[in-house]
C-alpha cells in the first residue's frame, strides 16, 4: 500500500463534506479523519445511537459537524431535496460528499434471490447514491474545489447478487458522472476500492474468516483524504485502491 502520503494537518479546513454510513466502518473512520484535518462533517445514517456516537467521538476532538439520520431503503425524492436544503441553510455551502453506506443482502443465486431484499439492496447502493447526488449538485457546483468519491467493490461474481449489480452500476455512475462534470463545473468525481477491511459488512460475509487477516478502516484513509482534499486537483474518473500504490498510474 502506498502509505507515504502526508495530507497537511489543514487539508480539508474550512470544507463542509457530507458521509454516508457515517455510524460504522469506513464511513466512522473517514468521518473522523476529515475532521481531524480541518473539515466540517455531516453525518449521514440511519442509526441515531451510531451517528450520536461518532459526533461525540468528533466533538471531544474539537471538529465542526451536524447529523441528519436518514433510512435510504425508505427515503423518497423529496427527502433528499429537503436534505439539500437544510446543508445549504444550516452550513451554507458543500466541498465533498463520500458515498459510503452499502447494504450487502445475502449471497444467493439469482433464481432464488428474495425480490423484496432485491429491492432494498439496489435502494441502498444504487438508488440513494443517485438520488442524493442529483440533490446535492448544484452546492458542489458552488464550491470552487469540489469532490464526489463513491465507494467501489469488485463483486460481479457468483451470488453476490444484488450487491454485485449494484457495485457495478455505481462504477458506470461515477464513470458517466466524470464525464459529464468535468467539462462545466469545478466537481471532480472518483472512486475508492478499499479492499479488505475489518468492517460489519465483511464480517457478515465471511463469519469464519479471520478479521486479524483484514485492514482496520484507519489503516486505509490514505485515499479518502487526499481525493477530499486540494492535492487531488485535476484527478477525474480514477479508481483508486487503497490497499495499493494508489497514487500511481
Amino acid at each position: 500500500m502506498s502509505d507515504d502520503y502526508q495530507p497537511a494537518p489543514d487539508l480539508l479546513q474550512d470544507r463542509v463534506i457530507l458521509v454516508t454510513g457515517a455510524g460504522d466502518g469506513l464511513g466512522r473512520a473517514a468521518a473522523r479523519r476529515f475532521a481531524d484535518h480541518g473539515a466540517t462533517v455531516i453525518l449521514l445514517g440511519r442509526t441515531i445511537p451510531k451517528l450520536t456516537a461518532i459526533y461525540d467521538e468528533i466533538e471531544g476532538s474539537g471538529g465542526a459537524h451536524g447529523i441528519y439520520p436518514i433510512n435510504f431503503e425508505g427515503a423518497t425524492p423529496k427527502d433528499y431535496l429537503d436534505l439539500a436544503e437544510v446543508v445549504e441553510k444550516e452550513f451554507g455551502r458543500l466541498d465533498g460528499l463520500l458515498h459510503n453506506a452499502a447494504n450487502v443482502g445475502a449471497l444467493t443465486p439469482i433464481l432464488h434471490y428474495d425480490l423484496e431484499l432485491w429491492y432494498k439492496v439496489l435502494q441502498t447502493n444504487l438508488n440513494a447514491p443517485f438520488m442524493l447526488t442529483r440533490a446535492l449538485l448544484p452546492l458542489l457546483a458552488r464550491a470552487p474545489d469540489a469532490s464526489l468519491v463513491f465507494s467501489e467493490d469488485r463483486a460481479e461474481r457468483a451470488y453476490w447478487g444484488a450487491y454485485g449489480v449494484s457495485k457495478g452500476a455505481i462504477r458506470s455512475l461515477m464513470k458517466i458522472l466524470a464525464d459529464e462534470l468535468e467539462a462545466n463545473t469545478p466537481v471532480r468525481v472518483n472512486a475508492i476500492y478499499p479492499g479488505k477491511v475489518r468492517t460489519k459488512l465483511r464480517l457478515k460475509v465471511y463469519p469464519a474468516a479471520d478479521p486479524g487477516q483484514w485492514a482496520e478502516p484507519e489503516a486505509v484513509m490514505g485515499p479518502y483524504l487526499y481525493l477530499m482534499g486540494p492535492d487531488s486537483r485535476g484527478v477525474n474518473g480514477r479508481i483508486l485502491e487503497a490497499q495499493g500504490d494508489w497514487r500511481s498510474g
